[in-house]
């Protein structure tokens, strides 16, 4: 293993095998990856909020699902990752405040996951694996010298996708 990329929340970076890139603590945050499986040569960005559209100050692009995920796929396709062969994953997403009514601060992690799927189809890059929703935390890795995502909760076995 090489060696271990942090990113923090609203934050993005990219990695190559054998480097691993991680991020702790997702909550109702989401955990992106983009990966090229030929070049090894992957990116994740922690973004918290759907639509910087909907902001004033969102002068931090990785913040928002939207921007974050253009940038990332900047950065990815920069670093020698081929856009016809990326793949993405995401994790996080959950529910972690229980909210009464229909507010929409308990249901951020539901749309944070719904805008990755969105800005996906946009690009046309496919999903091909998810670990989202339910009310936990979950901190992210992925392997770049193999694609694999784990996925790390506490008092919970870990997750491979």
């Amino acid at each position: 293993m090489g060696e271990v990329i942090k990113v923090g929340m609203a934050d993005l970076n990219v990695c190559k095998a054998p480097n691993v890139i991680t991020t702790l603590g997702l909550g109702s945050c989401i955990g992106l990856t983009f990966y090229d499986p030929v070049t090894k040569v992957g990116g994740l960005v922690h973004y918290m909020l759907p639509d910087s559209t909907k902001v004033r100050n969102n002068s931090n692009v990785a913040k928002f699902a939207d921007t974050g995920i253009d940038e990332l796929l900047k950065r990815v396709l920069a670093s020698g990752a081929n856009r016809g062969r990326l793949v993405a994953k995401i994790a996080g997403g959950a529910k972690m405040f229980e909210v009464s009514g229909l507010s929409d601060v308990g249901n951020i992690g539901a749309r944070n996951a719904e805008a990755a799927k969105e800005k996906l189809k946009q690009l046309g890059i496919r999903l091909v694996a998810q670990d989202t929703g339910l009310n936990y935390g979950r901190t992210v890795e992925l392997h770049c010298d193999t694609g694999e995502f784990y996925i790390k909760s506490v008092g919970k076995p870990l997750k491979i996708i």
